[in-house]
């Protein structure tokens, strides 16, 4: 070929070229446009995802911390039923029979019965502890004593121990059988 027929078949591709360029300009721009969208699309259905998770944790949250809210006080009055119970424990069997006390001891009863249905009616529960296998999440050793039951099994409960409903509030103080 020679020069000028080359001159002349490029100045052909280009005048093609250029013909078509706002064609294919247009094309490309629908391309990127439409790119743009499936991305906007993804990011606004990760941002919708995403605060829809934020709003499932702090109901969650907000559900836990009004559950246990009363934490601190139900342990406050863990100290209360200690000493009802302790007061009815040391009650003598003759002062049962005098009728000065009788009422005095059943005002005890009544008031530790009503502060057992109050625990009740809020998820305060007692943890096993005496006959029960010994479970460090639930029951704190004091002494090993020795024992017919197997090792590691709970023979004395020094101190009851108290969930509020899967959390626990006070572990049980215990004595363990020991081994030999």
């Amino acid at each position: 070929m020679t020069d000028n027929k080359l001159h002349d078949e490029a100045d052909d591709i280009r005048r093609d070229t250029a013909a078509s360029a706002p064609e294919l300009a247009e094309h490309d721009r629908i391309a990127v446009l439409e790119q743009q969208l499936e991305e906007a699309k993804g990011s606004a259905l990760y941002a919708a995802a995403e605060a829809q998770n934020v709003r499932r944790r702090l109901e969650a949250e907000k559900v836990q911390a009004s559950s246990y809210a009363v934490t601190g006080f139900a342990r406050d009055m863990l100290a209360v039923k200690d000493h009802l119970d302790r007061a009815l424990s040391h009650v003598p069997e003759g002062a049962r029979e005098d009728e000065n006390l009788t009422s005095f001891i059943a005002g005890i009863e009544a008031t530790a019965r009503e502060l057992d249905a109050i625990f009740a009616r809020n998820g305060i529960t007692r943890v096993e502890a005496r006959g029960m296998p010994l479970d460090p999440h639930r029951h704190q050793a004091m002494i090993e004593m020795p024992s017919d039951a197997e090792p590691g099994t709970i023979v004395e409960e020094m101190q009851p121990g108290y969930m509020l409903k899967d959390r626990l509030l006070r572990p049980a103080l215990v004595g363990v059988a020991k081994a030999g």
